[in-house]
């Protein structure tokens, strides 16, 4: 075997382990990053968990319709949940069982249109009022003392969460907006960003950030700021009000005492 040629094999052998040891390499990170993202979604493969659809307000909206922005947003959860190898069970919001941290819980939508987010709201970030208007645009978040109200033109919220739950259960993640597109932006914020978020939450903590939607009108779902993160104030229970002490009533003077020897006066 001539020098060349054995200089050629050399090289093809060093050209396919090098290929090899770089495929190796790029399917060990990838396995990685899919731990990481199923241990912070809670989405082991060939887990279950729990999509919990809201429903449609507005006059005329059946029990049982969603609009159209919550189907998007529902069919990216459940691409999500398949990425990761895991199955999505979708149940109304008020057909979800009972019990907390069994199975992964991705919640959709604001308090008026989901009785489940109502009770996550109340246990978990107490520190975050929704206003219970009928109307999407009349709806407000208030958290942190400051109130984010809708309006289709200029921005409109949502509150973006993931709760731990008691003794290691599964998380539950709450997805509430003002608009279905503000849900279907926070929608797509989880699936967009959860690995910057495993970084910085890691893969058992509680968190809430507000995001806005700029302009919806004109931009949809595409353009989202993160407002503030406000975790420390969603997770605060506000304090209960004291009853007000009424004032005692100053007592009636007693009479003043008689002298000695003195009669009272007759009638």
């Amino acid at each position: 075997m001539t020098d060349s040629l054995l200089n050629v094999l050399l090289g093809l052998v060093a050209s396919a382990l090098s290929a090899g040891l770089g495929w190796l390499g790029q399917s060990l990170r990838r396995r990685r990053r899919l731990e990481r993202t199923r241990a912070f979604l809670g989405l082991p493969a060939g887990s279950e968990c729990l999509i919990v659809v809201n429903r449609s307000i507005g006059t005329g909206a059946h029990a049982r319709t969603v609009t159209r922005r919550d189907a998007y947003a529902l069919m990216e959860l459940a691409a999500l949940v398949k990425e990761c190898g895991a199955q999505a069970d979708l149940v109304a919001h008020d057909a979800a069982p009972r019990g907390l941290g069994g199975k992964t819980e991705l919640c959709l939508g604001g308090p008026v249109s989901n009785d489940r987010m109502a009770a996550h709201l109340a246990w978990g970030l107490p520190g975050v009022t929704i206003s219970s208007s009928q109307a999407p645009l009349d709806n407000t978040i208030t958290v942190g003392g400051r109130t984010y109200t809708a309006d289709q033109d200029v921005a409109v919220h949502v509150l973006v969460a993931r709760l731990a739950t008691p003794e290691g259960g599964r998380p539950v993640f709450l997805i509430s907006g003002q608009t279905g597109i503000a849900n279907h932006a926070g929608v797509r914020h989880l699936v967009t960003h959860h690995r910057r978020l495993t970084r910085r939450y890691g893969t058992d903590g509680t968190f809430a950030l507000l995001l806005r939607v700029v302009n919806p009108n004109a931009y949809g779902p595409d353009v989202v700021e993160q407002v503030a993160d406000v975790t420390a104030e969603a997770v605060e229970r506000p304090p209960t009000a004291q009853p007000t002490a009424q004032p005692t009533p100053n007592p009636r003077p007693a009479p003043p005492a008689q002298a000695a020897g003195t009669t009272a006066p007759s009638a």
